[in-house]
């Protein structure tokens, strides 16, 4: 049986970044997605790479942040990062090779998108084959400071694609669910049909696209 990951009442979102400082190492990233659980658009990564002596309170996993507040922190980091790299898989993509390695090839992505190569990064949750030092934090997005900059910034640019989508598809309320399958963007897709840009191979699109 797979252990829980436990975590302390008491957390220090700054723990991991200061270890590596102590070891010499300045240029740290952090890494997350989001959008793995939609049925339509991409699936969207940041890496981000965060000044020394960044401090900004109530900065954690974008999740368990209002909207309102994602957009605030979204600018303060985007201000004050030294560098940020956004990674996306589509939704075509994600149907051929699933959407776990559709992660994977977007967190990839982001980090070859910085624009300033980081010596160790910071990843929530997966393992990633890569060439530079690394770490993969389960939870990481409320344990490292790094990884939860990077899980907003993920956050905030996959909900202003939604916002655009829907423009384009209004009909389907992409704006309030962000992609996600709740009832009215369900019974959307019942009465409206499949768009190309939704996920072909996720529940209960592929059950239609069968018939």
């Amino acid at each position: 049986m797979r252990k829980k990951a436990i975590i302390p009442l008491e957390i220090d979102p700054y723990a991991y970044e200061k270890k590596l400082q102590k070891e010499g190492i300045t240029l740290i990233a952090g890494v997350d997605e989001v959008g793995r659980g939609p049925l339509i658009g991409p699936v969207v990564t940041a890496c981000v790479i965060l000044p020394n002596d960044f401090q900004l309170d109530g900065l954690t996993d974008s999740k368990k942040l209002s909207e309102k507040k994602r957009e605030e922190y979204y600018k303060i980091i985007k201000e004050q990062a030294i560098a940020i790299g956004i990674g996306q898989v589509e939704a075509d993509e994600i149907d051929k090779i699933n959407i776990y390695e559709a992660t994977k090839v977007a967190m990839l992505e982001a980090i070859k998108n910085c624009k300033v190569k980081p010596e160790h990064v910071l990843i929530d949750a997966m393992k990633l084959p890569l060439d530079i030092p690394h770490t993969s934090i389960i939870k990481g997005d409320l344990l490292s400071i790094s990884i939860s900059a990077a899980s907003v910034i993920a956050k905030v640019t996959r909900d202003h694609l939604m916002y655009e989508l829907d423009k384009k598809y209004p009909e389907y309320d992409l704006k309030n669910n962000k992609g996600y399958p709740t009832k009215k963007h369900i019974e959307a897709i019942m009465k409206y049909g499949i768009k190309k840009e939704h996920r072909q191979s996720f529940a209960p699109i592929k059950d239609l696209v069968k018939q």
